[in-house]
């Protein structure tokens, strides 16, 4: 997830001042590193997603999907929890085209 397309859509559902303000300081400013037995990555930046395990994780992520329908032409769009499943019919023989469109709200 894009930090500031989530934050875009969070500011397009009302969240607006300092509750904006804390999601911004709660996505930015993340490191991360891999450890296994005695040996540890070097810290990388956290410029996507939101922290694994959080509570806020999955909230944030049907915000970020919610709209995906938009996006997506031509095609029925069913979501369920974190799965997303496209429906295409087609009486064509040819292979359907997609195309890549994102959408901001």
């Amino acid at each position: 997830m894009d930090h500031n397309i989530l934050l875009g859509k969070l500011n397009h559902y009302g969240i607006r001042g300092v509750p904006l303000r804390w999601f911004t300081s709660y996505l930015t400013n993340r490191k991360q590193f891999v450890s296994i037995e005695e040996n540890r990555s070097d810290t990388k930046s956290v410029t996507i997603g939101v922290p694994q395990g959080s509570i806020l994780g999955p909230l944030l992520f049907v915000i970020y999907i919610n709209d995906l329908h938009v996006a997506i032409k031509n095609c029925e769009v069913y979501h369920f929890a974190d799965d997303t499943n496209l429906q295409l019919i087609t009486n064509s023989l040819n292979k359907p085209t997609l195309t890549n469109k994102t959408t901001t709200p």
